[in-house]
């Protein structure tokens, strides 16, 4: 698991709006088919799409790849300290 005292790089690549792979990750706090959280060392990361899948999943190698119709990304503002909930309907 990462330590909260190494920051590792955070990069993201997204092929065709279908693949979309990153680096960086530190959790992911919840997903379905249209909506992936991720926890990332620069904030929380919001995909949004359909038919969204974590084809891989490595929080030792703060790797996430997803794969699926990607529509969206968005960084949230503010402290990773608040909840999801509270910062998705500040």
């Amino acid at each position: 698991m990462l330590d909260n005292t190494q920051v590792r790089p955070h990069n993201l690549t997204l092929d065709n709006r279908k693949l979309l792979s990153l680096s960086g990750v530190v959790d992911v706090q919840g997903f379905d088919e249209e909506t992936v959280n991720i926890v990332t060392t620069l904030g929380v990361l919001i995909v949004k799409g359909s038919s969204l899948h974590i084809s891989k999943l490595s929080l030792e190698t703060a790797e996430v790849v997803i794969d699926g119709e990607i529509s969206s990304m968005h960084y949230l503002a503010g402290s990773e300290k608040k909840s999801i909930m509270a910062r998705i309907f500040k």
